[in-house]
């Protein structure tokens, strides 16, 4: 009883930021609105696309098609809501939607290819995790880690696009230039990534090569430069938005502004714990060490996930 007790309190705590978050942006005269609707519109979103297919499949990949089309749903709440300079509006609101786009459409092609009849090797891994701190491995766990998601595309990852969407200021700042053009390199390289892991997948499986370790081009250099990438990609997002921030400072409450602030910041480390430890590197090395037998050297050779000059090459 004493354990039950203590799992529950445990997942309370894990939603605390986010119900944080989502009283902070409904007590933002600005945010108020979009707000509520984008919290109406994800949960649909969640609850069509992972909840109900969860609970009767037991998996819980579907996960990749919802949240990338949730950023996409935000760049339609932030055309029709947002109030700012109608150039910030368009670039921010453009941002999410080919960020939601090229990850959504690679789902939607999994899916098509049954390549979700299965679980992803990603969210296996969780399984173990929830088996260490003695969850079980039934729908409660999946929904709970379901909802997570759903809550942070309703609060955290929807930040910057309303701050920039809500900025009246009739000029782009020096800064918010600055995090365009390191979205677009970084969105850039995350594609590249992706499509020379596509390329090499496909050219090992013709020669039949199946369990080869991928160490070409952007993949010499960091094992994982796609999560890289991704966590560039938001990191730009985030920086864009410093100057929309500042906007607000003279129109909001100080105890709100820095709640802004901080929640700004945390974005950042949601997405490198996520992306490192959650759902990207680490499940993926754990699998990775269990089917390709030159993994390892490959670990001690090139950097996890900052990009640097391997020790060696194969």
């Amino acid at each position: 009883m004493k354990r039950v007790l203590s799992n529950i309190l445990r997942r309370s705590l894990g939603y605390l930021p986010f119900v944080f978050c989502f009283v902070l942006l409904m007590y933002t005269s600005s945010f108020k609105e979009f707000t509520a609707w984008n919290g109406f519109t994800q949960t649909l979103l969640f609850l069509f696309v992972v909840c109900i297919p969860a609970y009767y499949t037991k998996r819980m990949s579907y996960v990749d098609i919802a949240w990338p089309w949730g950023l996409v749903l935000i760049s339609v709440l932030i055309l029709i809501f947002g109030e700012g300079y109608w150039l910030r509006t368009y670039c921010i609101a453009g941002m999410y939607f080919f960020s939601g786009l090229r990850m959504g459409i690679g789902a939607l092609i999994l899916f098509k290819k049954g390549h979700l009849d299965s679980e992803l090797s990603r969210y296996k891994f969780q399984r173990k995790r929830w088996k260490k701190l003695g969850y079980k491995n039934g729908n409660s766990s999946l929904q709970y880690e379901i909802m997570i998601q759903c809550f942070a595309n309703i609060t955290f990852l929807a930040i910057p696009a309303m701050l920039q969407a809500f900025n009246m200021k009739e000029n782009i700042a020096p800064l918010e230039l600055l995090g365009y053009i390191m979205w677009s390199l970084f969105f850039i390289m995350e594609h590249i990534a992706d499509l020379q892991k596509q390329n090499f997948l496909k050219k090992c499986f013709l020669q039949n090569k199946k369990r080869q370790v991928c160490n070409v081009g952007l993949w010499k250099y960091s094992r994982h430069p796609n999560y890289f990438a991704e966590w560039m990609v938001w990191n730009a997002l985030i920086l864009s938005s410093v100057p929309s921030l500042l906007y607000l400072l003279p129109y909001e409450e100080s105890l709100l502004w820095i709640g802004l602030l901080a929640s700004l910041i945390y974005i950042s480390r949601i997405m490198y714990t996520t992306l490192v430890y959650y759902t990207g590197a680490i499940p993926s090395e754990y699998y990775s060490l269990k089917k390709r037998p030159d993994y390892k050297k490959h670990q001690e050779t090139t950097n996890m996930f900052f990009p640097g000059i391997p020790k060696k090459h194969f």
